[in-house]
């Protein structure tokens, strides 16, 4: 079913309080864009349901399993690749598929492996080492190596935040084009961004998360019909409206911890 449910939970670092009283449910099949400023505790959420880290209260099920740690079912993507720096990159596809999919014969897995590369733009680094490769050809090769072990659940910790703009644009259509494939083999997607653009445009349902600590300020359905062509995104008025929305909230979410003293601000600033 791939059913994820966050129930009531907290999360404190030390007596930082991170996030507090998060509840959330994403069906099988859907896809949450995870909204807000820096600080509101997006990457530590998904932490959480990597299973890197551990609620200070509440809980976290996958398809009503507590989740305790990393497994194979969730497939994340970082922020900062994550590539073992040693390994090419497809060594470092070819040792997901190894522990995704044993049994397999050594040539498989780099066929595989080079198919992956090649569905992200990167069909000739095969044989590079990260230390090779440009900063956004080291994140398509994580976000193949994601595709590679095929989880049901999919993390992205805003993996496109370092790409340039057509490249940015190329494989968040590319994500799409694989979610949407088969509808009722869709992976559970949570997508971390800034971008409020960028989350109208993938998401079924976007959770904003406010600031000191993270809470829910809104969950906003995404009533756009699929497939989704980006330059008709513009042209109308719900998507629009949805956008001004979005960055109202945000901005009076930032306004209001500035004038409560939880943000300082230095002489120069803007927002």
């Amino acid at each position: 079913m791939h059913e994820v449910t966050i129930d009531n939970v907290s999360y404190a670092y030390g007596s930082h309080q991170v996030l507090r009283d998060i509840t959330l449910t994403a069906e099988a099949g859907d896809f949450i864009c995870l909204l807000g400023p820096s600080g509101c505790g997006k990457s530590t959420l998904l932490r959480l349901l990597a299973g890197l880290s551990l609620p200070t209260s509440g809980s976290i099920t996958l398809d009503g399993a507590a989740i305790s740690g990393p497994g194979l079912d969730r497939g994340v993507v970082f922020q900062d690749y994550s590539l073992f720096p040693w390994m090419t990159a497809g060594q470092n596809i070819v040792l997901a598929l190894e522990q995704a999919f044993p049994g397999k014969s050594r040539g498989e897995y780099r066929e595989a492996a080079v198919g992956y590369l090649e569905l992200v733009g990167l069909g000739g680094a095969s044989e590079k080492l990260p230390g090779q490769m440009s900063g956004g050809m080291r994140q398509r090769a994580a976000i193949a190596r994601a595709f590679a072990i095929n989880s049901p659940v999919l993390l992205m910790d805003e993996p496109f935040g370092a790409l340039d703009a057509i490249t940015r644009a190329k494989l968040q259509d590319l994500l799409l084009q694989l979610w949407q494939q088969k509808e009722g083999e869709r992976k559970t997607v949570f997508f971390v961004t800034h971008d409020v653009e960028e989350a109208i445009l993938l998401a079924n349902r976007i959770v904003v998360l406010g600031l000191n600590p993270g809470t829910i300020k809104g969950v906003f359905e995404v009533d756009l019909p699929r497939p989704r062509i980006r330059q008709e995104l513009y042209l109308r008025d719900s998507f629009l409206g949805l956008r001004d929305r979005l960055v109202t909230l945000l901005h009076e979410n930032i306004l209001s911890e500035l004038d409560e003293g939880r943000i300082v601000r230095s002489e120069g600033d803007s927002i």
